[in-house]
């Protein structure tokens, strides 16, 4: 079996060594080298040709999104991005994520023992899906990103003027890649679509300032959501990082209830808390998405929401990221249409138009 080789890029010697160590715990994985700057990663890059690169967000002389913009354009690559978690990181995380990384891991803590083996399976499963990425095809889209107020896709207008938003409600599952799938999604969606809740799986703090990203370009309102937020027609609410986002009612009137229990499926939070709650209460007045992600997160419950009468989308492989949460979706049997990325909000406006 072909080992994934590893090329770190970071200015602190001690931050490579733990990524080293940390990547080592799986024998499918090689750390073929590691870079302290930008200027020696890309002379690295060229003599190793690694499958992924693990590359810091803060570093002298070129900071991590310069250089990773730059290598996008010249030798597109699967990368890793390595953030802190001040706000300053996840801004410039985010961006990295627009430029086409794909996925991020929260520096570890390298005074701290505690937690190194969770941290090292999070390290190591994404690095496995970034092996995967169809990062090529990512990248041909980001290059036409001059202005992302403007070159995005011009909202769908598809029978908005007939949308019927009492009682419906749009849910929204996705991981690695569903940063950049997610809105496209949701650029396309008029101020009166139906109520959004939205599962990423992201960590605390992040979720914040996607949240606020998002709001900033859609034409409906984004927050990151809050224990009893109502759900409301041209509002989407993002289920923050660390804590699950289900969906209550009482009577006629929708909440969201954010609660930190278990991780289920190895995630806080899940995509599966979200769609089962959604097919207990929303139940055919629903639609349910599940967009590009690793793992399985999701699936089973979609399978619940599709009994329940709700109608269900999975995003088709060619234009995910990683096809792992979309894939076993539809072999669970519980997704009724299966479509490109570019086609779903067009599909959601047209099913709850009827």
């Amino acid at each position: 079996m072909k080992k994934i080789r590893v090329l770190t890029v970071d200015d602190s010697a001690l931050m490579r060594q733990v990524l080293a160590t940390l990547l080592a715990k799986d024998p499918g994985i090689e750390v073929i080298g590691s870079a302290p700057d930008p200027y020696i990663a890309r002379e690295k890059i060229k003599a190793l040709n690694p499958d992924v690169l693990t590359l810091d967000v803060e570093m002298p002389k070129m900071d991590g999104v310069t250089f990773l913009e730059k290598l996008m354009r010249g030798h597109p690559m699967p990368v890793v991005m390595v953030s802190s978690l001040t706000e300053a990181g996840c801004q410039t995380t985010l961006r990295a994520l627009e430029l086409g990384a794909v996925d991020f891991i929260t520096k570890p803590k390298i005074d701290l023992r505690e937690g190194m083996e969770e941290i090292a399976q999070d390290l190591i499963a994404k690095v496995k899906a970034a092996a995967c990425a169809n990062v090529k095809r990512e990248w041909l889209g980001v290059r036409r990103e001059a202005n992302p107020l403007t070159s995005h896709p011009s909202p769908l207008t598809v029978g908005s003027a007939m949308i019927k938003t009492t009682d419906t409600i749009i849910a929204i599952g996705s991981s690695t890649g569903g940063t950049e799938a997610v809105k496209d999604v949701l650029l396309s969606l008029p101020p009166n679509t139906p109520p959004i809740l939205i599962t990423q799986h992201m960590p605390e703090r992040f979720t914040k300032t996607w949240a606020d990203r998002m709001n900033s370009l859609c034409r409906i309102s984004v927050k990151e959501a809050q224990d009893g937020d109502s759900v409301l027609p041209g509002h989407a609410l993002v289920a923050p990082g660390g804590y699950h986002m289900a969906l209550v009612r009482s009577g006629a009137r929708y909440t969201v209830q954010i609660s930190q229990d278990p991780p289920v499926n190895r995630h806080r939070p899940s995509v599966d808390v979200l769609f089962a709650s959604v097919a207990r209460y929303a139940g055919a007045n629903a639609v349910g998405v599940i967009l590009t992600g690793m793992g399985g997160d999701g699936a089973k419950e979609m399978l619940t929401m599709k009994q329940a009468g709700a109608f269900t989308i999975a995003q088709d492989e060619a234009s995910c990221v990683v096809f792992g949460m979309p894939k076993e979706a539809i072999k669970f049997g519980g997704v009724d249409k299966v479509l490109p990325l570019g086609e779903i909000a067009g599909a959601i406006l047209s099913h709850v138009s009827r």
